[in-house]
């Protein structure tokens, strides 16, 4: 619950309004595990809080290790499961969360798409995949790429968002927190609304071919993306960057890179080539690592700075466009 809905709670229960602000301090920052630890909640009301409300947190059902490191998670969420993602690196442990149990958006790349869209995950699960996980103490970044597309679930995900960056709440910088997205109508709220970093799922400039592996191009494209992107300042303390899974013959000649330098033009941003990992079921196939090479040296020759993404958790299908629960 954000602060504002503490309150509430505060009130139903015969708190004064500064309770909700206690409440928020064991939840957020001493990370109690029952509401009975609340101890400067004065006793009948700890009870009725107990009796009416939970704190909602439910450990990891299964655990998957890399030989890299990378921890791949199952949580119970909405009836079902979804996987969360832990990555440990020399200065650095990111956790991709998910937003959603499986996804609306069906990209032929992507494993969650192909499972189907069951639920929107509420912002309790959302944060639940970060206060519950056994290295939650080591993180310091997290990015909202796992399953789902955030921005279809933007009220969750902002109200998430709000629990992590305000003060009341984790009190993490927004600096340390990435959303991706296609693009969809959700966009322009949280641009709005929060000042975390941005990443957008590109993989094409071209429209025809963009809407052959997502469908979402013909209700969100990538035009207006980018147009509604340069409304926005990115030179300071938000940054924006762009995902581009790199598919052989597909997406992986010059002229793709020449086009795309030129779409990004004048915008402060980075491209992150990734490496495709196969799937079942679709015709598409990875690009080699010398013509990645190609498109990053265009691309930076050109003034994008462009890098190409280490993988990370392939042997445990923990990899971009791996993560899928239809089956657990």
């Amino acid at each position: 619950m954000t602060l504002g809905e503490l309150e509430k709670v505060s009130s139903q229960a015969g708190l004064p309004s500064y309770a909700a602000k206690q409440i928020a301090d064991w939840l957020y920052k001493k990370k109690i595990t029952s509401i009975a630890e609340m101890t400067n909640i004065p006793a009948a009301k700890r009870a009725y809080l107990e009796d009416h409300f939970e704190t909602g947190l439910t450990p990891p059902a299964k655990a998957l290790k890399s030989a890299d490191g990378t921890i791949k998670y199952l949580f119970p969420a909405s009836g079902s499961f979804v996987e969360a993602v832990y990555i440990p690196s020399d200065d650095r442990a990111t956790l991709c969360v998910s937003s959603q149990v499986g996804c609306k958006m069906s990209c032929l790349f992507c494993m969650t798409g192909k499972q189907g869209f069951t639920a929107n995950l509420t912002a309790g699960e959302i944060i639940n995949q970060i206060q519950s996980l056994p290295e939650a103490g080591t993180l310091t970044n997290i990015v909202f790429m796992g399953m789902g597309e955030p921005l279809d679930n933007t009220e969750e995900v902002l109200k998430a968002l709000d629990i992590l960056t305000q003060a009341y709440g984790y009190a993490w910088s927004p600096k340390r927190i990435t959303v991706s997205t296609i693009g969809t109508k959700g966009l322009k709220r949280f641009l709005d609304e929060s000042t975390c970093h941005l990443a957008v799922s590109l993989h094409s400039v071209n429209p025809e071919e963009r809407f052959s592996i997502m469908p979402a191009e013909k209700a969100f494209p990538v035009y207006q993306t980018i147009e509604l992107i340069r409304q926005y300042d990115f030179s300071h303390q938000r940054r924006v960057s762009f995902g581009y899974i790199v598919f052989k013959g597909f997406n992986d000649s010059p002229a793709h890179a020449i086009a795309l330098a030129g779409l990004l033009k004048g915008i402060p941003c980075r491209v992150n080539l990734i490496r495709y990992h196969a799937i079942p079921d679709t015709p598409l196939e990875s690009a080699d690592l010398r013509r990645m090479e190609m498109l990053r040296d265009i691309l930076n020759d050109r003034g994008v700075i462009c890098t190409i993404r280490t993988s990370r958790g392939e042997d445990i299908f923990a990899a971009c466009g791996m993560l899928s629960t239809s089956k657990k």
